[in-house]
């Protein structure tokens, strides 16, 4: 799950996934599919992990490269340390969405997930999904281009 950008964190929260599911087994009513159950006990137990970490966290905010992506050639030094840039100007941005609108972006564009299944999660229409998702791609566009004013010129 992406909402931890850091892996220690990711395996801190997994750790807590798998309790809580354990614990709750016996609680399920079958009225969704196991997945999304899973993904919502996830994505519930990561936001109040960070909101219970937020202080921690702010002072190790840098992201791996090798979290967004695995990197199987050789690569300039300087190519991966702009793509960790860049990784952390996204993360930034992304983390500045509202939370609905975050978790919408997170389930369907870095999860993969189809957008019914992340309104199933979410527990929200798939119209209300969309919306999100328009939102949070123009949020996140607004925000970027103050984050990077130089790319504005060159990406029109």
């Amino acid at each position: 799950m992406s909402y931890a950008q850091h892996q220690t964190l990711a395996e801190e929260i997994t750790q807590d996934v798998f309790v809580k599911i354990f614990k709750a087994a016996g609680r399920f009513r079958g009225q969704s599919q196991i997945s999304t159950w899973v993904y919502r006990i996830t994505v519930n137990t990561s936001i109040n992990y960070l909101k219970s970490k937020k202080g921690e966290l702010r002072e190790s905010k840098l992201i791996e490269i090798e979290s967004i992506k695995q990197v199987k050639d050789f690569e300039h030094p300087g190519i991966l340390l702009e793509r960790k840039e860049d990784s952390k100007i996204f993360f930034r941005a992304l983390n500045n969405l509202g939370e609905n609108q975050k978790m919408a972006f997170i389930l369907c564009f870095i999860e993969g997930l189809p957008r019914k299944k992340a309104a199933d999660i979410m527990e929200i229409s798939l119209k209300a999904m969309e919306s999100l998702l328009q939102r949070a791609k123009g949020n996140l566009r607004r925000q970027l281009s103050l984050m990077y004013p130089e790319r504005r010129k060159t990406n029109k």
